[in-house]
């Protein structure tokens, strides 16, 4: 009798194609954003029209189709929703190296990161395998912004180099911006000029078109680490290792004033998108918010059991931001809040460099001194944040990770995020929305 391939018809397995063993199929995971993009649109097509509430998500798996984009309406009511708590996929250069930079591009296909040793590698945003690798800059990245017309890149490393780059990565220019490390780079409101701060305890303003020297800022005292463009006016915040935080009038070149609210090494300063906050983080374990328009700190985040090293305001949601730690930890903080809302306290072995929100806020991407690249999405209702990272990952009072009362503690905890916590018992009902 003939084998049972023979009989249906159906030629024998053959894992060899071209004298090459082909590789095993393996299943990515990915996170597919188009299908709640498209409920989304259609339910606020009829809303609108008929003056409908959105129906409410339930707190188990079979919402999960309900499910829609931080954007919309009910989900902007409660920014806890976008806390990217829920590991998707670990990224990793072959040789790996310390991973310094990472930014998505406008579109949000594909995420670039900038490594120790000088490689942009893009990574795909949908199923997050890799793409291709290049060799930027000579020497260490350490900034990558986009404009925002979206048509123009640029990176900074650690020789002073500042290179121009279009969105089909290529090289246009290049130039020798500083003495010292780039520390950071920032686009103005309208791409006509760009910042840079330095080690050489310089800011300096560029027309970016000319690529010419405008000004030079001074007036810091030790190396400059960080430095933003305010969203809509000639202003820039810097901030140094001499701990004091500054703010600039672009055009004159003048300190208009000298924020001293921490008291060590200011690693990252960001504007909100309303312009009236400004966000520093330090050496301090300390992240603090200043009410730019009185010139006065009022609020201050305290959680970080390490040093502050990254931090980035959520795309969507104007009170809502996440930061990275020196101990690899991540955490999601709400305005007004004075504990996070959310954190993943091992989600990285060493450093958090860079974190950065996909354009649409459902993914956050982060680089770390361990070489790794990951993408980190929201839980889904009914989720209970029990895996490595969030619940049997978190080491408990004694330190250890593999006890029953840890786990039990982390998973507690843990449900901080995405999952039954987040809706009261009306929404169990169906009789409210999304607390």
């Amino acid at each position: 009798m003939a084998g049972a391939n023979s009989s249906y018809g159906r030629p024998p397995r053959n894992d060899v194609f071209d004298g090459k063993q082909l590789r095993k199929a393996v299943a990515r995971r990915t996170v597919d954003f188009n299908s709640s993009a498209m409920r989304w649109f259609l339910d606020r097509a009829w809303q609108s029209e008929l003056g409908i509430d959105t129906p409410a998500i339930q707190p188990n798996m079979e919402s999960t189709v309900n499910l829609v984009p931080p954007a919309a309406d009910q989900m902007s009511e409660n920014p806890v929703t976008s806390a990217c708590t829920k590991f998707v996929h670990s990224s990793m250069n072959k040789p790996g190296c310390p991973i310094h930079a990472c930014k998505w591009t406008p579109e949000g296909k594909r995420l670039i990161t900038g490594a120790k040793t000088g490689e942009f590698t893009l990574w795909q945003g949908l199923t997050f395998n890799f793409e291709t690798i290049l060799q930027a800059h000579d020497a260490e990245l350490r900034s990558i912004i986009w404009s925002h017309d979206e048509n123009w890149m640029l990176s900074g490393d650690q020789k002073g180099t500042v290179k121009y780059w279009q969105s089909n990565m290529n090289n246009l220019q290049a130039f020798h911006a500083h003495k010292d490390t780039i520390r950071d780079l920032s686009f103005s409101h309208t791409d006509a000029k760009f910042a840079s701060c330095s080690d050489d305890n310089t800011v300096k303003v560029w027309d970016f078109v000319q690529i010419r020297e405008e000004r030079v800022l001074e007036g810091h005292g030790w190396d400059v680490r960080c430095v933003d463009w305010h969203p809509s006016y000639p202003i820039l915040a810097s901030g140094s290792k001499d701990s004091n935080l500054k703010i600039w009038d672009a055009k004159s070149g003048k300190n208009l004033t000298t924020l001293h609210g921490h008291k060590k090494t200011i690693v990252k300063v960001k504007w909100n998108a309303n312009g009236n906050w400004l966000l520093s983080g330090s050496q301090d374990q300390l992240i603090k918010i200043y009410d730019i328009r009185m010139m006065k700190e009022f609020q201050a985040f305290r959680g970080h059991k390490r040093e502050v090293t990254s931090m980035q305001w959520h795309p969507q949601h104007e009170n809502f931001f996440a930061s990275g730690a020196y101990d690899g930890a991540i955490y999601f903080w709400v305005v007004g809040q004075s504990d996070p809302v959310a954190s993943v306290p091992c989600a990285h072995q060493s450093s958090v460099w860079d974190l950065d929100w996909h354009p649409m806020g459902h993914i956050l991407a982060t680089s770390s001194n361990d070489h790794a690249t990951k993408f980190w999405t929201r839980q889904r209702p009914g989720d209970q944040m029990n895996d490595k990272y969030s619940a049997s990952g978190q080491p408990n009072e004694e330190g250890e990770r593999g006890s029953g009362r840890g786990r039990s503690a982390g998973r507690q905890r843990g449900r901080q995020g995405y999952g039954q916590n987040d809706y009261s018992s009306r929404d169990r009902q169906g009789h409210a929305r999304l607390r």
